[in-house]
């Protein structure tokens, strides 16, 4: 049997035709959706971490933790670091916080860290007094480059005094003082009272309930630290006032 008859007025319609009599496959658009729909939640997602990080109360500095002092008060450490509770941890300006800390006379070196979510850490390297220096009735703790790191109306207990005529990181006296002191043995340092310099070659070491001891430059300490340790070992070397190692090829006492 054939097909029925549609009729003069019945229109017919497949996948390959439209009403414009045009041929063509039908089809939507779902990738132009997709990507204003990507671009909307990244948009969102974004704005969202936007808020967290610089809107919201949720990341700010709530604590702030300082370690590493002990000649400089904490809260000297604190002012200097100004750092703001409540300012958005990305906001904080570790850099600046650094440079302003290192700034003060008592600190080497600092590091300052975000600890996410709410705290600051500061970690804080000061300066190492090794001789302290008598000025207007005060006593100057000088580190080893010869900068004043701390002051106060007391001598402070084991610290050698340090006699130059211009104490300071610019005078060439104070330098090989500080110097011989930085570099002799440790048991050998305990046991120095005073260390005095006239120039840089010119450096003598007064031992506690000891001869004073000869020193010349900075130069061999180590050298020197040994022989002194071995004449001290010595009936001449205990009796002597005073000690001669200046040049180590002959060590004299008298």
């Amino acid at each position: 049997m054939g097909s029925p008859d549609p009729g003069p007025d019945a229109v017919i319609l497949d996948g390959m035709t439209n009403l414009g009599g045009q041929t063509g496959t039908v089809r939507g658009h779902p990738g132009r959706w997709k990507a204003v729909f990507v671009t909307l939640l990244v948009v969102g997602v974004l704005g969202a971490v936007g808020w967290v990080l610089l809107g919201s109360r949720l990341l700010v500095v709530r604590t702030v933790e300082i370690t590493g002092t002990r000649l400089a008060p904490r809260d000297r450490i604190a002012a200097a670091a100004d750092v703001r509770l409540g300012v958005p941890m990305v906001r904080l300006g570790t850099e600046e916080v650094r440079a302003r800390l290192e700034r003060l006379r008592e600190v080497e070196s600092a590091r300052v860290e975000r600890r996410w979510p709410t705290t600051v850490r500061i970690v804080v390297r000061e300066r190492v007094p090794v001789a302290v220096v008598r000025r207007g009735g005060r006593y100057y703790r000088l580190d080893r480059p010869g900068v004043a790191v701390a002051d106060g109306e007391s001598r402070p207990k084991g610290l050698p005094e340090l006699v130059t005529g211009a104490p300071g990181p610019s005078d060439p006296a104070t330098l090989a003082a500080l110097r011989v002191l930085e570099e002799l043995p440790r048991h050998l340092a305990g046991r120095v009272a005073e260390v005095r310099a006239t120039g840089p070659e010119a450096v003598t070491l007064r031992l506690a309930g000891g001869p004073a001891v000869v020193w010349g430059s900075a130069e061999r300490t180590e050298e020197k630290a040994r022989l002194l340790e071995a004449l001290r070992r010595t009936a001449a070397g205990r009796s002597a006032r005073v000690i001669d190692v200046s040049s180590p090829e002959v060590v004299t006492t008298r």
